[in-house]
């Protein structure tokens, strides 16, 4: 099963390096926020992605063409000519494609842009700025036990989202609009989604959070994993400066590799 993840965005909000960089390629600790997801799917065994890339893409296709770079010691022998000898290779079990989905395209239509990668074949999907320790085989086999076409990971966040409206099953009804009653479950990512879903995205003007989401939320068609653990998206400095203190105290929930 493929893993689709959503780094095509300009990352606004957090403009101190996305001028520099994709905020998926923002750093906790010395590697790409990026690659702390694609470790979490890689536990469970999830080990071939699909980048949908937009914002200074060459960026995510420059740093997986050099990963050696970042993740090993390597010797290059000028007396050998252009000789580059790789010392204990820290080597992922990855598969790796990065598409440019286009600068302004909006998620759905980045999700749209990658068909032909995925096929008639369910897949998995989430943003490429969010850390959790959701557990990935629970998550597919909930998707897999309730034969509807979406699946959605929400997340008990208070009220700093807008909210999802669900029943006692687990059904999505509708989204709405944060209120100052609200403690509601939020949209956290770590979707699973079936190939069905192509046909609810119109095209690159989508976004995959309204028209394609609330139109199964209307045919009973999506379905919450509710998860109680730990959960944090990076949009801002402080957010950034919170993972990374996780990170060097070895604190982080989300490492959940050895």
């Amino acid at each position: 099963m493929k893993i689709v993840l959503l780094a095509g965005g300009f990352g606004t909000r957090i403009s101190e390096e996305s001028h520099l960089k994709p905020k998926p390629m923002i750093e906790i600790g010395n590697m790409p926020i990026l690659w702390h997801i694609m470790k979490i799917y890689s536990y469970y065994g999830f080990n071939e992605f699909v980048i949908c890339a937009g914002y200074k893409q060459e960026v995510i296709k420059q740093w997986f063409a050099n990963y050696f770079i970042h993740s090993s010691d390597i010797t290059f022998d000028f007396t050998k000519g252009d000789e580059v000898i790789v010392h204990h290779q820290n080597s992922e079990q990855w598969k790796v494609t990065v598409v440019d989905t286009g600068l302004s395209t909006m998620t759905g239509g980045r999700v749209k842009r990658i068909k032909e990668y995925i096929g008639d074949e369910p897949f998995m999907l989430t943003y490429g700025d969010g850390v959790s320790d959701v557990n990935i085989n629970a998550l597919f086999n909930y998707h897999k036990s309730h034969g509807k076409i979406g699946t959605m990971t929400v997340y008990n966040a208070g009220q700093r989202f807008g909210v999802i409206d669900m029943d006692g099953t687990g059904t999505i009804h509708q989204f709405r609009e944060k209120s100052k009653d609200d403690g509601s479950m939020i949209n956290i990512g770590y979707m699973v989604m079936n190939s069905e879903i192509f046909e609810y995205i119109k095209d690159d003007d989508t976004i995959f959070e309204k028209e394609p989401l609330e139109a199964l939320a209307k045919l009973g068609e999506l379905k919450a994993y509710r998860h109680d653990g730990y959960w944090q998206c990076m949009d801002t400095k402080r957010d950034h400066e919170g993972l990374n203190k996780l990170w060097e105290e070895g604190k982080a929930p989300w490492k959940i590799w050895k």
